[in-house]
């Protein structure tokens, strides 16, 4: 894989680097910073070395136009504050700002350009849709810095056709994601326990029935876990469940008998009447949910369980909250999830965050991403690595030209 040392001298160099800036904003205030913190060593590197550095993102999902919610303009203010160097916002993407932004640029200055998915050329579904502004962006620079794990898992233009028109290499958080999941899917250390929550079992299917190869156990908590009691024949009141995923979950659930792979689901659950910080809540037996409750967290004696499981892992892979972690009655297993990685962390263990919620989870419940072994900006592309997919922005780095 070419990292940047194979750019030679890259003093004067215009260096396009396409950056995962897409952070939540509450107006124009960023809520969690982390992606823009991890950008911050790459481009500091850069600029450090004398480069023109041309930092390019995407936020949000604008329809391939401009929309003011969604421009990186707060994202300079906070880039600028972490660099510690001046960042020059452009206006545009490849217009007129961006060029004359580009052509008054000196030796270790920084420019980002606005929002890559505000022209429609960036997501386009073909290589001819996305070619006019691959080469508009080509333009700019002299070379192409890929540094945006969260959108590697994407052919998109910044991501995918840049890399073929331009002299390109992996930025050091690229690099960095790519060589923990390796340790992930290549031998790792046993006892490997990989725990999935959030919302939808179907969008982890595939991950699933991957790691039933390699994964000594898998913890499963969220929303996806009542899809699990559903296919076992529990009761699950009102909870949120995939129905056209229960026959898979059968299958999975007999296959790791088969197999020697450990499922584990909770054994009890916090459950509401509603999804509400305020509604009534109760704690019953996972296999006695009252009809008319929903699940909206795994129970106490879950979350020692869970503990249990992981306090003797060497390797573990976490994608997904437990339960409805943004409203306090039902963040108890989350932190207790995240507290049995920071302790596993402690004694040694590879410990991987999965990027998306479980990231902001860990943030928002007050832990320091130090206190993992490593937290994934992108959880998309790494379910998808961890499903044995090929990245399409890893590939082409990595393709023989």
């Amino acid at each position: 894989m070419t990292d940047i040392a194979s750019l030679g001298d890259v003093r004067g160099m215009r260096v396009l680097v396409r950056s995962d800036l897409n952070v939540p904003l509450d107006g124009t205030t960023i809520t969690d910073d982390g992606r823009v913190r991890a950008s911050v060593p790459t481009i500091s590197q850069l600029a450090e070395a004398g480069a023109h550095v041309i930092v390019c993102a995407h936020l949000g999902r604008p329809k391939g136009e401009p929309e003011e919610r969604y421009s990186l303009r707060p994202v300079a203010d906070r880039l600028s504050e972490l660099l510690g160097r001046p960042v020059t916002f452009a206006e545009d993407t490849v217009g007129p700002y961006a060029q004359v932004a580009v052509e008054e640029m000196s030796d270790g200055d920084v420019v980002l350009l606005e929002n890559l998915r505000f022209n429609a050329g960036e997501t386009g579904r073909t290589a001819a849709d996305r070619a006019r502004f691959a080469d508009a962006l080509a333009r700019l620079a002299d070379a192409y810095v890929s540094d945006g794990f969260g959108v590697v898992h994407r052919e998109q233009a910044s991501v995918y056709d840049i890399a073929t028109r331009l002299p390109s290499a992996m930025g050091g958080l690229v690099r960095a994601e790519v060589e923990v999941l390796e340790r992930l899917t290549e031998e790792p250390e046993r006892p490997y326990a990989v725990v999935l929550g959030g919302a939808k079992v179907a969008d982890k299917l595939a991950v699933i029935d991957n790691l039933m190869g390699t994964a000594d156990r898998l913890l499963i908590g969220g929303g996806m876990l009542f899809t699990f009691l559903a296919a076992q024949g529990h009761e699950i009141g009102t909870s949120l469940f995939d129905a056209d995923s229960v026959e898979a979950c059968k299958g999975y659930l007999e296959r790791a008998e088969r197999e020697g792979v450990e499922i584990v689901l909770p054994v009890d659950v916090v459950v509401g009447k509603e999804f509400s910080a305020d509604t009534e809540i109760d704690t019953v037996r996972a296999d006695a949910m009252p009809a008319d409750a929903m699940g909206l967290d795994i129970g106490p004696e879950s979350a020692r369980l869970y503990a249990e499981k992981l306090a003797d892992a060497r390797t573990v892979f976490w994608n997904g909250p437990m339960g409805a972690f943004e409203m306090a009655p039902f963040a108890a297993g989350t932190r207790a999830v995240a507290q049995a990685l920071v302790e596993a962390t402690a004694g040694g263990a590879l410990t991987v965050v999965g990027g998306g919620d479980s990231a902001a989870a860990v943030r928002q419940l007050g832990f320091d991403d130090a206190q993992f072994g490593h937290i994934s900006t992108g959880g998309g592309a790494s379910l998808e690595y961890l499903e044995g997919k090929e990245l399409p922005g890893i590939a082409i780095l990595t393709k023989e030209n």
